[in-house]
């Protein structure tokens, strides 16, 4: 009964995938492990099997319509792929708990930058490749944090290529899902180091999760992106609330929980009152994110 929820429920990661271009590995990993059951170490080594496969399908799309930039992303995700090998190994080797927590905080950050949407490329300042030695200290250290939790793969990588690199936004949203994909499989490496899977079970989820996305992407046009990208990205606040509340040490519950919503009531605040408030300042726009 929970193998078939957890699949049903893939679908509906993949729809969210689709629908959103992100967001994978962050409604994965709760998934796996209030649902399914499996210990973190496992649910985040199978997220990154989830996102790396969902991500290697749909950068396709993306090479056909031209909006990969091939030797900007390999040489990126090579970098990447270090960095996720090392996060995998390590990751393998703390505390389940202590991996929760961290998730959970970066469902925070994640959430934050969901809300506060993407900022457009300046057209005269996107350049056609990206400084080596940029690409390769950004490639490591994004790859690490991906490697380490399962998670921040495209809204870390995007904003890399597309604010810091200067790629048009399309083509940094396509050459991310190259990046994701080569550096969730080198994450997912260093933890099949210490780290067993129940490869029929991921299987069958990753199957679901990438008609999923594909189901998503075909009713992607139908809703607005903006109010989509907002209400998921309050959803991931409340999910990464709940993570931490969940996985915190019982002393610290209640504050985890308070620390939390201060930041939803400063963020829900600053919307609603501050007329300059960066969640919706007017040169942020919400583009989707690449998946992850």
């Amino acid at each position: 009964m929970l193998i078939a929820l957890t699949v049903a429920l893939a679908v509906v990661v993949g729809v969210t995938l689709g629908l959103l271009g992100g967001g994978g590995s962050i409604l994965m990993v709760p998934l796996l492990v209030y649902v399914a059951g499996m210990d973190a170490k496992e649910a985040i080594a199978a997220s990154l099997v989830v996102v790396g496969v969902t991500a290697a399908v749909s950068v396709v799309g993306h090479a056909r319509a031209g909006r990969v930039r091939w030797r900007t992303g390999l040489l990126f995700g090579t970098a990447g792929m270090a960095g996720a090998l090392a996060g995998g190994f390590v990751g393998g080797h703390l505390p389940g708990q202590l991996l929760m927590i961290a998730f959970a905080l970066m469902m925070v950050a994640t959430a934050v930058a969901m809300l506060r949407g993407r900022q457009d490329v300046d057209p005269a300042k996107a350049h056609a490749e990206l400084p080596v030695g940029r690409v390769l200290l950004d490639g490591v250290v994004v790859g690490l944090v991906t490697g380490l939790v399962g998670a921040g793969g495209g809204f870390l990588v995007v904003p890399a290529l597309a604010l810091l690199g200067g790629l048009p936004m399309g083509v940094a949203v396509g050459t991310s899902l190259l990046v994701i994909a080569m550096k969730s499989f080198a994450g997912l490496s260093g933890y099949l180091a210490t780290v067993s899977i129940d490869w029929a079970l991921v299987g069958a989820v990753t199957v679901a999760a990438v008609v999923g996305s594909l189901l998503g992407a075909r009713v992607v046009d139908r809703i607005p992106a903006d109010a989509l990208r907002r209400a998921f990205g309050w959803f991931v606040l409340a999910m990464g609330a709940f993570v931490l509340v969940q996985e915190a040490p019982d002393g610290a519950r209640l504050p985890a929980l308070i620390a939390v919503l201060g930041v939803a009531a400063a963020m829900g605040t600053c919307t609603a009152f501050v007329p300059r408030c960066p969640l919706r300042h007017a040169g942020i726009v919400g583009p989707r994110p690449a998946r992850a």
